[in-house]
């Protein structure tokens, strides 16, 4: 009974290698340059004045994640 499953768990495993392999391949073979005005964040060529990297309260996320829903409700109405 669990034959026929052999070939699909061979599939799977020979995309995990591929994706793998083309992850590694991909990291090593880049040529990466990092300097400080890449990894910096970009305040229209202003020097940053506080941390860009502010957390959002949980409302923000809600809010958006209503919107979605609702958006994508609509989509389905109007056909």
């Amino acid at each position: 009974m669990y034959l026929e499953y052999i070939s699909l768990y061979y599939f799977f495993f020979f995309l995990l290698i591929v994706g793998l392999l083309l992850f590694f391949i991909s990291f090593f073979f880049v040529y990466q340059s990092p300097n400080m005005s890449k990894l910096s964040s970009y305040e229209c060529g202003f020097n940053p004045y506080s941390d860009s990297r502010n957390k959002f309260e949980i409302r923000y996320y809600l809010i958006g994640i209503l919107f979605i829903i609702f958006d994508l409700e609509l989509i389905y109405l109007f056909p």
